[in-house]
Formats: structure tokens, sequence, C-alpha cells
């Protein structure tokens, strides 16, 4: 295992030199034109940030390999950064491989053509400017490709400042055909994905509750994700997430982050631990949490049945959730809605194995990044999910995936903001 680590380590230092020294060029040309009195000082410190980046990928694989004990979370906002920083610079050298394919192209050609000057200057054809100044080609890709490199750094900022807390409102209505008419235009509010231990501005996340309450809904779901890593991370948000409240009550359940499997623990009772704080810190709240069990929801001596299970997904996710045990004494209630953290869940096993109509779910966070114009959307998640965001049905039954309250990782969004569901049963 560790010597898988330490080779992975060794490729990935090879790729960021390489990317490092391709991307370079760019660099090198654009200071060496518009900037040549702060050349040193460019360049040292061009370097001086690229060898911290190696030295935190190294404390990164010595960690993960056990060799020292640095916490997890204290790599979260470097790494952060360094994704950023190589996502530029892999898109600008990409631009500068371009320059290079095409200088080597005009080399070739000029010496089998037995043209010298082209066979010696290959980058000293010009290209007009706006200003109706000449520079070579070179110059302008190299300046291209710090400008492409620019982009990504510049939609993650703005990610981070205005769409991390960019709260939405979306409403949508779902018909059920053995829904009770006691039932017809019931409301429930949506939140999942919480992570507290990524939260930078109290008051917006406060903001964000307010939106939710304004809209007084029946009763609120919670599908999982309330922490990163450990328990004591929503200890500052309690004053925050305790004024969730709803006529009907706030039901919720765990997801692949709130077990602690993504933590080193001194011990299996640490852990151990951590899970009873959590299932405590639910208890604090004022939220029912649904641990593979269900309860009923009633309204004028009418009863719908609400099934929460422990976290179930497919893949390398972890399969805690035991939905026969959940689903056990519901079979009277007209209809059966499920709280589960992980939308894979709704093909593996609830579609085929149970008559849920309808299934609450989160996890995907839309990937956080995407384009949603009209009914058009579009997202990385959608390589990884079938369902990932938004209503789907089939056969007369439903899943709603919520893309998010919170964030992890990257702590912003880019055109996929945090989201409050809000889900009207209608009879169909």
């Amino acid at each position: 295992m560790v010597t898988k680590i330490i080779f992975r380590f060794l490729i990935t230092l090879v790729l960021m030199i390489g990317v490092d020294i391709y991307f370079y060029q760019a660099a090198k040309v654009v200071i060496d034109k518009y900037f040549p009195k702060f050349r040193k000082p460019l360049i040292s410190g061009h370097w001086g940030f690229t060898v911290l980046m190696y030295a935190t990928v190294a404390l990164l694989a010595l960690s993960v390999s056990g060799w020292l004990d640095v916490p997890r979370h204290f790599f979260t906002y470097p790494l952060l950064i360094i994704f950023g920083m190589y996502l530029s610079r892999l898109l600008g050298s990409v631009v500068v491989l371009f320059d290079d394919i095409r200088r080597g192209v005009v080399w070739l050609f000029g010496k089998f053509s037995g043209s010298k000057t082209d066979a010696k200057k290959p980058d000293e054809d010009e290209v007009p400017i706006m200003s109706g100044r000449k520079i070579s080609r070179s110059e302008f890709l190299s300046t291209t490709a710090l400008a492409v490199a620019a982009v990504p750094v510049s939609a993650m900022s703005f990610g981070i400042i205005s769409g991390a807390h960019d709260y939405r409102v979306r409403r949508v209505k779902v018909p059920l055909k053995n829904l009770p008419k006691e039932f017809h235009g019931i409301r429930f509010a949506q939140l999942s994905d919480i992570h507290t231990g990524s939260f930078f501005n109290k008051t917006a996340v406060k903001g964000g509750v307010e939106m939710l309450l304004s809209e007084k809904p029946d009763a609120v779901f919670f599908t999982g994700d309330l922490v990163n890593n450990e328990t004591k991370e929503v200890n500052e948000y309690f004053d925050v997430f305790e004024k969730v409240k709803a006529p009907l009550g706030v039901y919720s359940t765990l997801g692949n982050h709130d077990y602690g499997d993504y933590r080193v623990w001194a011990n299996k009772k640490a852990k151990e631990k951590n899970l009873a704080d959590m299932h405590e810190a639910h208890r604090r709240l004022g939220w029912n949490l649904l641990l593979d069990e269900n309860r009923a929801l009633k309204v004028d001596g009418k009863s719908i049945g609400l099934v929460g299970v422990e976290n179930w997904g497919a893949g390398r996710f972890a399969k805690y959730g035991n939905l026969q045990n959940a689903i056990k004494g519901t079979e009277d209630y007209p209809v059966k809605v499920l709280l589960s953290h992980d939308p894979s869940h709704w093909d593996h096993q609830v579609l085929p194995d149970s008559d849920i109509d309808l299934m609450f779910a989160g996890h995907t966070h839309g990937f956080q990044f995407g384009i949603e114009i009209g009914a058009f959307k579009w997202s990385p998640a959608q390589y990884r999910y079938k369902q990932w965001a938004g209503l789907y049905e089939k056969d007369n039954r439903f899943l709603y995936v919520n893309r998010g309250f919170g964030y992890l990782g990257f702590p912003g969004r880019v055109g996929m903001p945090p989201e409050i569901t809000i889900t009207e049963l209608v009879k169909a």
C-alpha cells in the first residue's frame, strides 16, 4: 500500500514538473516582453510558489502513507489552490503546445523545402493586434496562453465570492395517484449536504436558513452530510440550524460524510464516539433522525409513510443502510416517501426492491459546477451519476436530487447555486 502511494506521488510529481516547465515557456515570454524590470522577482515568485505546491503534495503523500500524522482537513484549501493552479497551467500549456507544433511544422517545411529563412526563424511571422502594432506569433500565443490560464482561476474566484451562498429556492410539484386528498397541496422543504465544516460566512448561512423558514413548509427533510469529517464541525452552527422547524416536524438521515470515514481515528472507540455524537447532534437540533426506520406523517386523521435509511451508495461509497428493515410496517400506507442520501440507491435497490413512491436524495452537489438554461442542464456530475439534479420519474415513481446547501473541497459554486427545495404533493 505504501509503495503504491509513493509510486503515485512520483508520477504526480513528474506530471506537475512537466506542466510547469511547459507553461513557463509562455510565462517567460510575457515577463520578458512586458515586465523586464521585474523579471527576477516574478520568476523567483513563480518557482518559489511552485516548489511550495510540490512540498504540499509530498506532505499529503507522507500523511496518507502513515509516515506523518497530519489531519486530512489541513489539506482541503491547499489542494484546492493546487487544483486551480494546475488546471490553469494545463489549459495554458495546451496553447503553448499548439505553438510548438506550429513551429515544428514550419521548421520541417523550411528544412525540406530548402527555405533557409523559414528553417531558421519559424516563430518570427507577425500577427497584427488591435492597436495596429505587430507582434511575433509566438509572443501572441504566449500571451493567449496566460489569458486562457486566467479563466479557471477567475471562474473559481467568482464561485467563491458570489456563488458559495447564492441560495436559490427551487419549486417542484409531484403528482401521486394514491395520495390521500388530505395531503393534496402539502409542502415539504428539503435541505441536503450542509457540510458545516466548509462554511466561512455564518451570516450568509443564516440568510439561507431564513429563506427556508419564510417558505413555511409543512415538514422539512434533511438528506445527509451535516459535516465533512467529524461531528464537532457542526458545533459552531447549532444556533443556526436549530431554528429549522416545521408543523409536521424535521426529519433527517445520514450521508457518507457523517460516519467519520474520511478521517484517521486514534482507535475504533474514537470513531464510534464520533458517530454517537452525530446522533446526539441531530437530537439537539430537534431533528428526527431516521436510521433504517419509518414514521407516519398525519394530516386530518390520514397518514402517509416516511422512511429513512442510513447511507447506501453504489460503487465505492459506504453501504450502511438496510432498505428492507426501513420499510417494515409500511405496507398499509397509501403513499411512501423515502429519505436516502445517495441517488444511486434509487436504481439499485429502491425501484426493484420496494414500492416507494417518492425518494429525496442529495450527495452529488451538482458537482458545484455546471450550466442550467431553461430545460438544458449540464454538469460533470452527469458522467458519474445517472440522476444528479432535479426531478426524475419512472413508472409513476419519483426521485428528487437536491443540488446541496453547502460545498465541499472547492468553497464555492459556479453555475450550480446552493439549493432549498420546496416539493408540493398533488393528487394525480
